[in-house]
């Protein structure tokens, strides 16, 4: 043990770049004060609000009326555009609104129907093409998925991400970016996640490199439905591989590593690694699963495509107040529960709390510089480990991470300066996984790269390192 802690002890010392680091001292992270003054920033009013005009459309199931500018679905989604609309008019028209949509139909939608998405978009002054996705899903339902006509309030599922994504542009829409905002309340999520489809489908044709999509789906409610109150605690789902990799890619995974190291699962890292920082009441539950058990949201359809994608949801769900018709119990083993998703089992509080986690999240994603590429690790039969990367513009420096690998969160890191390698004195390769983050002059950080293409942010398989070419 003391061996193994004089070692570690060294290569914090001696990590040694494998080429001339530029003047100064390396690049770090800063403690950020405009995302400090973001914590507080979302208002419990603005959600309430927001979530009230919602429910007020009697229902937004995907396939009710599109027509009526009181009820339904279509009346639903044009209050939200006349919203992002608002609020781009405040900014200048730093907003561009868009409403993709395809035409489905499937187990869930029996006959042909349009989902339309609603999107507002905050181009990024200096990588337009990088983007981070924020969504929720705009539709609602009752106990039968196929009923259309009956009340679904859907206060929580979802209103309660659709308010948080609004909160979040408003609250963003005067801020920098570097790379491009992307809000989105999403349809058909409840009849087969078509929503994330046609959004994903969307970002594929526009040539987006998509970073990241923060998909909030049930994230206002504090207590459970076994009576455990906890609002200070958010789950963040991330899946653990690639669902995109091939079986050449799976397999080299398999022998060296990086089942828990997806661009997904350090995504999940960095939004807890921001709580610590800036929320040090709040928690971010890491929960190493793409979804809930046997359960979906709109952040699959992007990993389909290859896209970074976590869940965010509240810390104990409250299932009768989802996908319930709106009753009163009355049997002995029930008798009366309030059944259905409606506006008192919002936390106001614990959801203006999620919001902005979300809402720091997307700032530091939008003005750190793009992770970095081709990541890739040397080091069989040495006592050394040298670690490789491309660099990546906007990048002030890089620091190189290692933590144990069976530690769910990085434990080690080290600024090397703008310099495209560094050689780890004494950290044995076996023993250890690594990752690479890229940092911006000011001292915004990425979030880390697992080397190859277990752990590459990129959509292209051949740009990942050497470490995932099978």
């Amino acid at each position: 043990m003391l061996q193994a802690t004089r070692l570690l002890f060294l290569s914090l010392l001696t990590v040694a770049s494998a080429s001339q680091a530029t003047s100064g001292a390396p690049a770090v992270p800063r403690e950020q004060s405009a995302l400090h003054a973001l914590v507080g920033a979302p208002s419990q009013a603005e959600l309430r609000a927001t979530i009230t005009r919602l429910v007020g459309f009697g229902t937004r199931h995907t396939m009710s009326d599109t027509r009526s500018d009181k009820r339904g679905i279509g009346a639903a989604r044009r209050w939200v555009k006349s919203r992002f609309e608002a609020i781009s008019h405040d900014c200048g028209g730093c907003i561009e609104v868009v409403t993709p949509s395809q035409t489905f139909t499937g187990k869930r939608l029996p006959t042909p129907m349009e989902v339309m998405d609603v999107v507002a978009i905050k181009r990024g002054k200096g990588d337009p093409k990088r983007v981070i996705v924020m969504t929720g899903h705009l539709d609602s339902r009752v106990t039968d998925v196929m009923n259309n006509r009956g009340d679904a309030p859907g206060a929580n599922d979802d209103a309660s991400g659709v308010a948080a994504l609004m909160e979040a542009v408003r609250l963003l829409s005067k801020e920098d970016n570097d790379a491009t905002l992307v809000f989105a309340a999403l349809s058909g999520e409840e009849q087969g996640l078509y929503g994330g489809k046609v959004l994903s489908d969307y970002a594929v044709a526009q040539g987006w490199h998509v970073e990241a999509d923060l998909n909030n789906d049930i994230v206002g409610n504090s207590r459970g439905q076994n009576g455990v109150v906890d609002n200070t605690t958010v789950r963040v789902f991330s899946e653990g591989t690639k669902s995109n990799e091939t079986g050449k890619q799976a397999d080299y995974r398999r022998y060296h590593g990086g089942e828990v190291d997806s661009p997904s699962r350090n995504l999940a890292r960095y939004m807890a690694s921001i709580a610590d920082e800036y929320m040090p009441d709040f928690h971010v539950k890491m929960v190493y699963r793409t979804d809930r058990y046997a359960r979906g949201g709109d952040q699959v359809p992007f990993l389909e495509a290859g896209f970074p994608a976590v869940r965010v949801t509240e810390a104990h769900e409250d299932y009768t107040r989802q996908h319930q018709d709106l009753r009163i119990g009355h049997t002995d083993k029930d008798r009366g529960v309030h059944y259905g998703d409606t506006i008192d089992g919002i936390d106001f509080r614990y959801l203006a709390r999620v919001t902005a986690l979300n809402t720091l999240a997307m700032a530091a994603l939008s003005r750190a510089p793009a992770p970095p590429t081709g990541v890739d690790i040397e080091g069989a039969l040495a006592t050394d480990t040298t670690v490789k990367w491309t660099r990546v513009p906007g990048a002030a420096g890089y620091r190189v991470h290692w933590r144990d690998t069976t530690a769910p969160r990085w434990q080690y890191a080290r600024a090397v300066g703008d310099v495209d390698q560094a050689v780890l004195k004494d950290v044995v390769i076996d023993d250890w996984f690594f990752g690479v983050s890229s940092v911006s002059a000011d001292g915004y950080e990425s979030p880390v790269v697992f080397p190859g293409f277990a752990g590459s942010f990129e959509q292209s398989p051949s740009s990942a390192g050497r470490s995932g070419t099978p």
